[in-house]
């Protein structure tokens, strides 16, 4: 793999090996779409234009649809793409997809407004849901087959942990980091989590990734989450509102709230998720198992969809023509200079300093079954799962990898080889192969 000298790549010696034997695939131009216009077009664009800065400058120029017509008079693309997925049509053309309006749901929002789903056959209605509650319920009665989940849910939904069982799968992720310990700022002076004991927090949801990482974040520092401190599910909108009226001292919550927060000027963010666990997996988009099993290409083309749009919103050079989107009415609803600072990376941390980090937020669709293990040790360690856990099996019946896999190679986008990369809890080396061992050297931690 080469990297295209118009991205900034990780130096060497500090860049994480790729799947494919060479730098961090999520770093390395040679894979970055620079168009959003698909892998054929790409290919195409870097056949016709190899030299980057001419690329460049004819971007530049023309823009990327003026650029994308030009090149549709010198070779056809689009038919080319055409005869490239002729697919089996799906089984279901019109589809209802509940989510929740916030920042993890980027993929979706971006399949939907620029028509990733109607280039798969698809008529799609976005449903903006109130809760996750309300989400799961809709999917364990069969009213719905598609939706924006939560990383754990798919799991303990699977499982029938605080719902009625009913299989449901994580077709593809939508978000890796995104989220934030935000405080209030009377308590700037309380930065040593030691000192936390007795004040209250919330989160979005028992079976979410933020209330495990609160958790794990507040027992590394000494203290019990479960008795130390109080932890209250409330709606990502209504953190903001809890927080300025003081019931609440701070939440773990997805974007864009903990800027909103910082934007209204009565919080700070105290820590970026990336900095407890950096590339952990936050939403998925969820099918049931029923819909995989009787409508293969529906899910299909949902899956396909969904994995364009992440792969188009990784590069940062896509990421501020997104904002106007996703901060409209119809979707977030949010001030356009929140959503750039998330997205950006670029932003006010509430303490009067502007920081930069690009991987704040970031778009990575592979379901690795690892992140399940990893999701499961911590359901078992709190006490929300007590019987005996086959993790390896749950996560790749759950954790739908192996389809993942082979879409993103159909569609030209790289896909993970078979080894998992290092995952990294607070500096602590998770190895998914032996959960147990891993699960016991908390004992005497808090929740074992």
């Amino acid at each position: 793999m080469t990297s295209d000298e118009s991205l900034s790549c990780p130096e060497p010696d500090t860049a994480k090996p790729c799947d494919c034997g060479a730098r961090d695939e999520r770093h390395l131009g040679a894979h970055a779409p620079e168009t959003g216009a698909g892998p054929m077009a790409e290919a195409v664009l870097r056949a016709l234009y190899p030299q980057s800065p001419l690329r460049r400058a004819l971007l530049k120029g023309l823009g990327a649809q003026g650029l994308l017509a030009a090149v549709a008079t010198l070779f056809p693309y689009r038919a080319a793409e055409a005869m490239l997925h002729d697919r089996t049509a799906p089984e279901h053309k019109r589809l209802q997809v509940a989510y929740l309006p916030i920042m993890c749901a980027a993929p979706l929002i971006m399949a939907h407004a620029q028509g990733g789903f109607a280039r798969e056959g698809l008529v799609v209605t976005l449903e903006k849901a109130t809760s996750w509650a309300v989400v799961r319920d809709r999917l364990a009665t069969g009213r719905l087959h598609v939706a924006h989940l939560l990383a754990p849910m798919p799991l303990t939904m699977s499982m029938g942990v605080g719902s009625a069982k009913v299989g449901v799968d994580c077709a593809v992720l939508q978000n890796i980091n995104g989220q934030a310990i935000t405080l209030h700022q009377r308590h700037k002076n309380r930065r040593d989590p030691r000192t936390w004991k007795g004040m209250r927090f919330g989160i979005p949801f028992d079976y979410s990734i933020h209330n495990l990482l609160l958790r794990y974040y507040i027992a590394h520092y000494g203290l019990d989450p479960s008795r130390d401190v109080a932890l209250r599910v409330m709606p990502p909108p209504d953190m903001v509102a809890n927080l300025r009226a003081g019931n609440i001292d701070g939440f773990l919550g997805p974007e864009p709230f903990n800027q909103r927060a910082v934007y209204d000027g009565f919080a700070y963010i105290h820590t970026l998720s990336l900095d407890i666990w950096d590339g952990h997996p936050c939403c998925s988009l969820s099918v049931t198992a029923r819909l995989v099993k009787e409508a293969p290409a529906t899910f299909a083309a949902v899956a396909r969809a969904l994995i364009a749009a992440a792969e188009s919103a990784h590069p940062a050079a896509n990421r501020p023509g997104m904002v106007a989107t996703l901060a409209a009415p119809r979707y977030l609803n949010q001030p356009a200079t929140v959503v750039s600072q998330v997205l950006t990376g670029r932003f006010a941390d509430g303490l009067g300093n502007v920081r930069n980090v690009p991987d704040r937020i970031d778009f990575a669709p592979y379901p690795y079954p690892a992140m399940a293990v990893w999701i499961l040790s911590q359901l078992k360690r709190w006490g929300y799962v007590h019987r005996h856990l086959r993790y390896q099996d749950i996560a790749r019946q759950v954790y739908l990898a192996v389809d993942a896999r082979k879409l993103l190679r159909e569609q030209g986008y790289p896909s993970p080889g078979l080894q998992t990369p290092d995952f990294r809890i607070m500096g602590q080396v998770f190895n998914p192969a032996e959960p147990r061992p891993y699960l016991a050297s908390f004992a005497g931690k808090g929740g074992v």
